[in-house]
C-alpha cells in the first residue's frame, strides 16, 4: 500500500538510519509499501526516511530511464541491470571507484526541484538483499546515482547538502 512521503523539513529525513539486524515480516512489508509508494509517486529510488522510517533500508527502480544509462557488474562480469530491478538494499555501503561528474537529481522529497550534483560515476555497494543475502556489485551511470542518492538518505544527508 503506498505510503505518504515526507517533505523536506520534516525531521526524519535529517535522522540516521538503524542499521537493520534481522529481516522481519514489518520489513518486508515495509520494502513492498516502499516500492508501491515510489511507483505512484514516479519515482526511481525511495529511502525508508522518505517515509518517515529512520531504518536503512532503500527501493530503486531505473528501467523507466532510457535516457540516462546505468550498467551493472557481478563478480567482474557485466550484468544486465533490468534483470535486477527491482532492487532493495538493506545496510548498504558505497565505495567510490570513479571520478565524480556533475549529473541531475530531484528527490520525492523535494517536489519540482532539480540540480545537478556532483557523485562519482561508478561505486562499490555491498548491502543484504530482503532475504538477508549479501549483495555485492558495482555499478555506474544512472544507477550508480542513485544508489548514492538514496545511501545518502539512510545517514540523514539529502541532495540540497551536496549541491555547489
Amino acid at each position: 500500500m503506498p505510503i505518504n512521503v515526507v517533505k523536506y523539513g520534516t525531521p526524519v529525513l535529517r535522522q540516521k538510519g538503524a542499521r537493520i539486524e534481522t529481516i522481519t515480516p514489518t520489513i518486508k512489508k515495509l520494502a513492498a509499501d516502499m516500492l508501491e509508494t515510489m511507483y505512484a509517486y514516479k519515482g526511481i529510488g525511495l529511502a525508508a526516511q522518505q517515509v518517515a522510517f529512520a531504518v536503512q533500508l532503500t527501493v530503486i527502480d531505473v528501467r523507466g530511464v532510457t535516457d540516462r544509462p546505468s550498467s551493472l557488474e557481478l563478480e567482474g562480469q557485466p550484468a544486465d541491470v533490468s534483470a535486477f530491478m527491482p532492487m532493495v538494499l538493506i545496510n548498504p555501503e558505497v565505495k567510490p571507484v570513479a571520478q565524480a561528474v556533475a549529473g541531475p537529481e530531484g528527490c520525492l522529497s523535494f517536489p519540482e526541484i532539480y540540480a545537478d550534483i556532483t557523485r562519482p560515476d561508478v561505486v562499490d555497494v555491498i548491502a543484504l538483499s530482503l532475504e538477508g543475502k549479501p549483495l555485492q556489485f558495482r555499478c555506474g551511470g544512472l544507477l550508480a546515482r542513485v544508489v548514492q542518492h538514496e545511501t545518502d538518505h539512510l545517514h540523514g544527508i539529502l541532495f540540497i547538502d551536496r549541491m555547489d
